[in-house]
């Protein structure tokens, strides 16, 4: 894939030696800001920041990011791309843009909830033989915007599991969100750039390295900020299949221990079942029906389409 023209913004600090770890945030959209400032005030000079726009083409927006980059009291670099190329593009830019030997995805929307977070992370790389560590997310406790609260809740039951739970579930678990991962493994191992839009590239990264390499899940949280609205979530649960039917060919055992590659089986053998998605439709936008219920519709929304995509 051709790579866009890449235009790099510097912080003024300048580094005197090779970092421990490279931090690195792409986005398309979502604001960075918070996040650079906060690793800015605990990171140090054996950290770096690598921040990616991936053609999001707001000036506005690039303008607030580049202030962030320029306060940043370590060595932290802006690259802004002049056109998309998607999640998997960005995150093999950054790491191969690394200093250290060790990189630390975050999203653009996330936030550490402890501020020894990144010295957490150093500590694991110096102590533990581990190659991929992934610290896991939270989500605000309490209600936010309604129109963003069933995403809320599907996080709470499905991706805010501690550790201990996330371990057993190995790479079925692991987003790239908060993951911190040895460069060499990247190298041998980059994400597969032919992901398009949303959905399945790290889930499946996470099942090709989880095969030759040694991951640990561990407590090391970033609180999720940039929750979805309901019909974001319809958008990308309907427009996602291609993803995960690539996902699928890939890992055709690990898919088939998914609860939703049965649904989607049985559905692609159902004559008709796309008829039900405006029903589905309307239970998962009806905030007063009870979460649960909201949950199960917009998942069987989504096996709806992906039967679809794989028949």
């Amino acid at each position: 894939m051709m790579a866009p023209k890449i235009t790099p913004t510097h912080s003024p600090v300048t580094r005197k030696s090779a970092p421990t770890l490279s931090v690195l945030v792409p986005f398309y959209r979502d604001n960075p800001s918070e996040l650079i400032s906060a690793l800015s005030a605990m990171a140090g000079q054996s950290v770096e920041i690598l921040v990616y726009d991936d053609g999001t083409k707001d000036i506005e927006l690039s303008r607030h990011v580049s202030a962030a980059i320029k306060s940043c009291a370590c060595p932290a670099t802006l690259f802004t791309a002049a056109e998309n190329k998607g999640r998997a593009f960005g995150r093999n830019y950054l790491f191969e843009s690394a200093k250290s030997d060790w990189v630390l995805f975050l999203d653009a929307d996330m936030l550490p909830m402890s501020e020894a977070f990144l010295d957490n992370y150093i500590t694991l790389i110096k102590t533990n033989s581990a190659d991929v560590i992934f610290g896991g997310f939270k989500v605000r406790e309490e209600k936010g915007e309604p129109s963003r609260e069933l995403h809320r809740l599907m996080s709470i039951t499905s991706d805010c599991a501690p550790a201990s739970e996330r371990q057993l579930l190995g790479p079925k678990n692991v987003a790239s969100s908060n993951l911190c991962v040895r460069k060499s493994v990247l190298k041998a191992e980059p994400f597969d750039n032919e992901f398009k839009g949303w959905g399945w590239e790290d889930s499946e990264w996470a099942a090709r390295i989880a095969q030759s390499y040694q991951l640990i899940h561990t407590e090391n949280a970033a609180l999720h900020l940039g929750l979805e609205t309901t019909d974001t979530l319809l958008r990308r649960f309907k427009t996602s299949g291609p993803n995960y039917m690539r996902f699928t060919a890939r890992h055709p055992q690990l898919a088939q221990s998914l609860p939703l590659h049965k649904w989607v089986e049985r559905l692609r053998k159902t004559p008709g079942h796309g008829l039900m998605r405006p029903v589905l439709k309307q239970l998962v936008k009806l905030s007063f029906l009870p979460a649960n219920l909201r949950i199960n519709a917009l998942k069987l929304w989504r096996a709806s389409w992906y039967a679809e995509v794989t028949s």
